[in-house]
């Protein structure tokens, strides 16, 4: 299948994802929450796509709207952030955007999405998920005897 449009940009992901996952919550009461959980979701819908998909340049928009949303789910679990990739990187990943972690280490999920409707559940967006290094949660402060804050053990 060819890829999604080149005319995607870094800058527009998190609004572009933000109205594709507040217009399918409406439209199918689907609970796309930006969860790592709701990965599973979309897991699922992929597969019913692939199911039920005829010419795979029909479901191309949706894939495109899936992708962006679980990019946007790495942007606000693990802290990563949208970039527009290179163009030796987006010819490596066939898309124009994907997420950077803070450890420097390029993500796709818009390729995700599509490798699992192309290629089945050995592709997974939760797994993406579980396998993108997030930031420690820092520890809660608790006030000392002298009535500084310390870390909590």
């Amino acid at each position: 299948m060819d890829r999604v449009s080149r005319t995607l940009r870094a800058a527009d992901m998190s609004r572009y994802a933000s109205a594709f996952a507040s217009r399918t919550t409406v439209r199918t009461r689907l609970p796309l929450d930006f969860s790592a959980a709701s990965l599973r979701i979309v897991d699922r819908v992929v597969d019913g796509l692939r199911q039920g998909a005829g010419d795979p340049v029909d479901v191309a928009p949706v894939l495109q709207e899936l992708g962006a949303y679980v990019g946007e789910v790495l942007v606000r679990q693990a802290r990563a952030r949208w970039v527009d990739f290179d163009d030796m990187t987006s010819e490596l990943f066939r898309q124009p955007v994907g997420v950077r972690t803070s450890d420097g280490q390029a993500w796709n999920p818009l390729g995700k999405v599509v490798n699992r409707f192309e290629l089945g559940s050995g592709e997974s967006a939760h797994e993406l998920f579980l396998l993108v290094p997030r930031p420690p949660k820092p520890l809660p402060l608790s006030q000392g005897a002298a009535g500084r804050r310390v870390a909590a053990a």
